[in-house]
């Protein structure tokens, strides 16, 4: 069975006014977009004068480390391998957790997230794609402008995906819409958190405001970077072994960082398979957590790698 992301986009519905509730949401979630990127790589910046001798230490190395795990999983597993693609079945419990920390990795709201992933795969590297590196040439100057555009210039546009025509499953699913509309709550879930447990661990306000810095900050904002480095590097280098039709490719060195969404190649060519690093060697660390949870029985129907659709789909040597 086929996922939404397999099948062809639907024709666009007609244009018409746009209601003054819509409009406003609109520019709220373009103020929220400029908030959670700018800041972060403010707090990025200024990480390495922080760290100069008193502003590190290694409970905020733990703490930074386990939330980064934690949340890029939300992303790898929860919004992209599950809500996007459907690679494997959840029940109600799993699902709502899943999109719960997902959205703690304050890369947007699940609604918009999945809508815009799977638009991306409606018209990967081609005129609709909202972040393909590909859209200006390929000169000198079109490249670097791709690369600015497809890692988090598109961010900055007024573009946002026509959620009725891409999500209409999650759009039809109560628990999804609610867990849409505690984004924010669940952004100062993911910053309060490691800020708290520092603070308790430390038992000082220090650690809690070094904690928040770098297990909330920096973590979030590094995140974020090896996310949109999937838009943007793993679309313009790397291996191709698999038959895409797109520029999708491997880049080994971020395997481990983004926990195996780097294997890009066999991701864009069987986009519901739920292993993407399906060659010997190939650390995919999401697949092997979606591994354990079909072992405790707390997903079911995934969708492996099935060794003949792999050699169907295997580029010419």
């Amino acid at each position: 069975m086929s996922s939404i992301s397999d099948r062809p986009a639907p024709p666009l519905p007609p244009r018409g006014p746009k209601p003054l509730l819509a409009g406003r949401r609109r520019l709220s979630a373009h103020i929220s977009v400029y908030a959670f990127v700018i800041l972060p790589m403010f707090a990025l910046a200024g990480a390495v004068a922080a760290a100069w001798g008193w502003g590190l230490s290694v409970v905020d190395l733990v703490l930074a480390a386990a939330w980064y795990v934690v949340t890029c999983l939300g992303v790898t597993v929860g919004y992209h391998r599950y809500l996007t693609h459907g690679s494997f079945k959840a029940g109600r419990t799993m699902r709502i957790v899943l999109a719960v920390v997902g959205s703690m990795a304050v890369q947007g709201p699940v609604l918009h997230w999945v809508a815009d992933h799977r638009r991306h795969h409606a018209f990967s590297d081609r005129e609709g794609d909202p972040h393909s590196p590909w859209l200006f040439g390929t000169s000198p100057v079109a490249i670097v402008r791709g690369f600015w555009h497809a890692h988090m210039g598109w961010l900055f546009e007024r573009d946002l995906t026509n959620q009725e025509r891409f999500v209409p499953d999650l759009l039809a699913d109560r628990d999804m819409r609610v867990v849409n509309r505690l984004f924010g709550l669940c952004t100062l879930v993911t910053l309060a958190g490691p800020a708290l447990l520092g603070g308790l661990i430390t038992w000082s306000w220090w650690g809690a405001l070094t904690a928040f810095f770098w297990a909330g900050l920096v973590r979030m904002a590094f995140l974020h970077h090896v996310t949109w480095s999937i838009n943007s590097i793993c679309h313009m280098i790397g291996e191709r072994p698999f038959t895409a039709r797109d520029r999708s490719a491997n880049v080994w060195p971020l395997a481990i960082l983004s926990m195996g969404e780097s294997w890009h190649n066999l991701h864009h060519a069987d986009p519901t398979c739920a292993r993407h690093g399906v060659r010997p060697g190939q650390i995919d660390i999401s697949a092997r957590v979606i591994w354990m949870f079909e072992r405790f029985g707390w997903v079911y129907d995934v969708r492996w790698p099935d060794p003949a659709r792999l050699a169907r789909l295997s580029a010419p040597t």
